[in-house]
């Protein structure tokens, strides 16, 4: 039994930053989205090498200049998002103002895995 004054692993990585914050994070993720968090870490830190890994608000995110520009979460579904601090545009063409800065899946997939690989380098900059 563990002894009252060994924090727990929830408790300690509250306290991590950096890249080291971030795979805790995503190590704490249910076993169902667990593989998703991996690989959309390799997936950002491919995609943006200029990308810093850290935590926000509890989740995996990643940073340029300081700014976070975008992050991830699980819950019943994978969260990915961007921040107003990413090279935002909205859709050519599309007639509106809108501009798509979040996104729900349930896995990664091949065609997920590119379309948010283009996501991250375009959010980059």
């Amino acid at each position: 039994m563990a002894s009252e004054r060994e924090p727990s692993k929830a408790r300690s990585a509250k306290k991590l930053r950096g890249e080291e914050g971030a795979l805790a994070k995503i190590a704490a993720m249910s076993e169902a989205y667990r593989e998703a968090g991996e690989r959309l870490h390799a997936l950002i830190m491919g995609a943006a090498p200029s990308l810093q890994p850290d935590v926000w608000y509890g989740m995996p995110a990643y940073r340029k200049d300081g700014k976070v520009i975008c992050y991830f979460r699980a819950d019943t579904l994978m969260t990915f998002g961007l921040t107003e601090d990413a090279h935002l545009e909205p859709e050519a063409g599309a007639g509106h103002q809108l501009v798509a800065a979040a996104w729900y899946f349930g896995g990664v997939d091949t065609a997920t895995e590119e379309a948010l690989t283009a996501i991250v380098r375009r959010a980059a900059g």
